[in-house]
């Protein structure tokens, strides 16, 4: 994993002030807030006036430090993020030790019980080759276990410009489509869709394919590109070239193909212009 990752933290930031009007508390022992930290919110568009941090300058943070539970309740932060996990466990915390790491998340957890704020920690996968998602991450296993979501970030092997983010865990909600985005010096960051890799594709070293997505979304222009098409022969014909009905339905979605009913028949039909990427699945 590159440190990709914190560009998607750092536009989930961005969302999060601009859309949601969540005040966030960014805490990152790894990259400088003034030469790093900043400069990348401010190419994102982040309003910087809005994000909180807490002085580490005389006292290291940890996450079982009270200035993090003051500092969530004070402001009423609603999104706290602490980049990487692993530097603010605290001198006297062995990382590998389920014992020493389960009453941290458990204190933790209350934490975002009790004041709404959702908690976003960063981690560092270890080399371990072969290994399940679930034993990739550095540390105890406890990591993985007290999150309610778990997303991998990686490469695209197809593109080296484009990232991955996979839904390796959720225990609130149906695990989500694998999404695509990309980072760009001239236009930043952007979203790219969907795509039908999974985490082991992701960790094994193969890469997320995009494959089969790209296949059907040729496929989709090809067959509808002169008018739209019963959505049950779209199916069939996806399916004799190997691509399953779930890819078909994740490229729709990246065209934006949307769908119409005439009777009990479903149809497909490429999107209006100035309507891409607003696709409905069914």
């Amino acid at each position: 994993m590159d440190r990709t990752e914190q560009f998607l933290v750092i536009e989930t930031v961005v969302q999060g002030i601009g859309k949601k009007g969540l005040i966030p508390l960014f805490q990152t022992a790894e990259d400088g807030l003034a030469d790093t930290i900043r400069p990348r919110l401010d190419a994102l568009g982040a309003d910087c006036s809005k994000v909180l941090v807490i002085d580490e300058g005389e006292h290291e943070l940890t996450l079982d430090d009270q200035r993090l539970a003051q500092a969530i309740r004070k402001t009423g932060a609603g999104l706290a993020v602490l980049d990487p996990i692993q530097a603010y466990l605290g001198n006297g915390v062995d990382m590998h030790r389920a014992n020493e790491v389960r009453p941290i998340f458990k204190r933790l957890g209350q934490l975002a019980e009790q004041t709404g704020c959702a908690i976003v920690l960063v981690g560092h996968m270890n080399k371990t080759q072969g290994a399940k998602s679930a034993y990739r991450g550095l540390g105890s296993i406890d990591f993985r276990a007290a999150a309610r979501s778990v997303l991998l970030v990686g490469r695209s092997k197809d593109d080296e410009s484009v990232r991955v983010v996979v839904h390796d865990k959720s225990s609130l909600a149906p695990e989500g489509p694998a999404i695509l985005f990309s980072l760009d010096s001239q236009t930043g960051f952007s979203w790219n869709g969907f795509c039908d890799a999974t985490a082991s594709e992701l960790l094994s070293g193969s890469g997320p394919s995009t494959t089969k997505t790209e296949q059907a979304e040729r496929l989709l222009l090809d067959l509808l590109s002169g008018g739209e098409m019963l959505s049950d022969e779209l199916f069939d014909r996806a399916s004799t070239l190997g691509i399953s009905k779930r890819t078909l339905k994740i490229a729709k979605q990246n065209l934006g193909v949307t769908a119409v009913r005439r009777g009990d028949r479903w149809y497909s039909r490429l999107p209006e212009e100035g309507q891409e990427g607003k696709g409905v699945r069914y």
